[in-house]
């Protein structure tokens, strides 16, 4: 379908603008134009970012209609909230586009589930990764950013480096020895991670199933090249379950405690499929998500030098010459301010899509069941009625008190939030102080820097730095 590409319409154009004490990062241009039916599904297909118009980005709620399917757009904080929390039931189901591109890969993982096998498996998943790990976790996070901010020091100065790569190499690193311990060779982490990298690559966001009149839209085509990607990823799980079925895993993994849960409450139904599906879930969403708000925030840091003297300067309060720990964490107010600015401006997923199980009314729109109901987090966190200066990068605002409820959900909202929240956010903040306080980045000069969202939002074309010692 690659050809159907030059019907789009023309490339997106973006926009970045920086000056004295501001810094306005790339976004793209609204939408203008005649939004055909081809023209829209073409353009989602290459660029979601792209197809919003102007008016989109208010407060309020659109529906649009393509052949037939009725998809309503919420951007209001009540809306949100309503379809998120209130009506929760009726809209837990992701849409049929997410699950289907994601079913190969996680079965069903609870990402994509929903109903009993959801309500059994959410607070199983949520006590092993809840806040009160972090300790356990923290150990890891900080031996794998030291041990990286130790190789980046073996680097020639000013040697050019892919930020998206390393920062994917960093999480990935951290969340598979969390998830299935710390004897994990890297050459097993390595094949996971290009195993869910080339997934990304080679799946289609859009199903047009769906869009045809299917309600649970079609299966994916498993091609050659996607079923190599799936073997990557489910032959190292599988060995590695296989080894903690024999006794000879680590007992603070994951995995290990998904297990022992499993024989003490068989009720639970995790069987290997399933062990590896809640596996493969909590890799995808600790890796893929983290990395890409990582490789954010060294673009903006890279490009708010006030930004980046303001949290060298807590640092140095905070930490003095020692590196930072997970204890210092509730400390560096900063650093969180800079990742919470970056999830709002580049939110991992840049859309929360549910499917309607019945009829419903959402703001002033009668919405049929099997209908596709939208919250935009990239639309939401740039809305001018409930952000001052919504495209610029101001950390600042996160030190002046939290945002209105609803009005900020980069981890989405309601029952559904995301389970590892802390997780990530912990792991954010310690390895973002950890190279900043060692590290000056720098983006290239000239380099094209573009957002782009398929399963998650990253730049297009990665993230070319600099690294200097300081």
């Amino acid at each position: 379908m690659y050809f159907l590409d030059r019907f789009a319409g023309p490339p997106t154009k973006f926009h970045e603008k920086a000056g004295e004490g501001f810094f306005i990062p790339v976004h793209p241009e609204p939408f203008r134009g005649p939004r055909t039916i081809l023209r829209l599904l073409l353009q989602a297909r290459r660029d979601f970012l792209g197809i919003w118009r102007k008016t989109e980005y208010e407060v309020g709620y659109r529906e649009l209609k393509i052949l037939g399917r009725q998809i309503v757009l919420v951007n209001d904080p009540d809306g949100v909230k309503y379809v998120m929390a209130t009506r929760h039931d009726n809209y837990e189901r992701k849409s049929p586009q997410m699950r289907r591109a994601l079913e190969f890969l996680i079965g069903d993982g609870l990402f994509i589930s929903d109903g009993e096998t959801w309500k059994r498996r959410r607070p199983l998943v949520s006590d092993i990764v809840h806040k009160n790990r972090l300790p356990v976790y923290g150990k890891v996070m900080e031996k794998v950013a030291t041990e990286m901010a130790e190789r980046w020091s073996r680097a020639q100065a000013g040697q050019t480096i892919d930020m998206l790569s390393e920062m994917a190499t960093l999480t990935a690193e951290i969340i598979t020895r969390a998830v299935f311990g710390k004897d994990l060779s890297r050459e097993d982490a390595r094949q996971v991670t290009e195993g869910f990298t080339s997934y990304q690559s080679l799946i289609d966001t859009l199903n047009i199933g769906y869009t045809l009149g299917f309600d649970d839209g079609l299966p994916v085509k498993r091609t050659k090249m996607l079923r190599k990607a799936v073997g990557r990823v489910h032959g190292v799980i599988d060995r590695v379950i296989d080894d903690h079925l024999e006794g000879r895993g680590d007992h603070d993994a994951m995995l290990d405690l998904l297990m022992r849960r499993q024989e003490k409450n068989p009720e639970l139904g995790l069987d290997r499929s399933a062990l590896r599906n809640e596996a493969a879930t909590i890799f995808m969403a600790g890796y893929e998500t983290t990395a890409a708000t990582l490789t954010w925030a060294w673009y903006l840091l890279g490009n708010a030098p006030w930004a980046e003297n303001a949290m060298l300067k807590e640092l140095a309060e905070v930490c003095g010459d020692r590196a930072p720990t997970v204890g210092d964490i509730p400390k560096l107010d900063y650093a969180r301010a800079v990742v919470e600015e970056t999830l709002r401006l580049y939110p991992p997923v840049a859309i929360f899509a549910r499917q309607a199980r019945e009829a419903d009314t959402v703001g002033p729109y009668k919405v049929k069941p099997a209908s596709i109901v939208m919250a935009v987090p990239w639309l939401l966190h740039r809305t001018p009625g409930l952000w001052e200066k919504p495209n610029h990068f101001m950390p600042e605002r996160f030190l002046k008190g939290r945002p209105a409820p609803y009005s900020y959900i980069p981890f989405a909202a309601g029952p559904r939030i995301c389970a590892g929240l802390q997780f990530g956010l912990t792991e954010a903040v310690l390895c973002l102080a950890t190279f900043l306080q060692r590290y000056r980045i720098r983006v290239v000069q000239g380099a094209k820097i573009e957002p782009m969202a398929r399963l998650s939002l990253r730049p297009r074309h990665g993230l070319p730095v600099t690294i200097e010692r300081r």
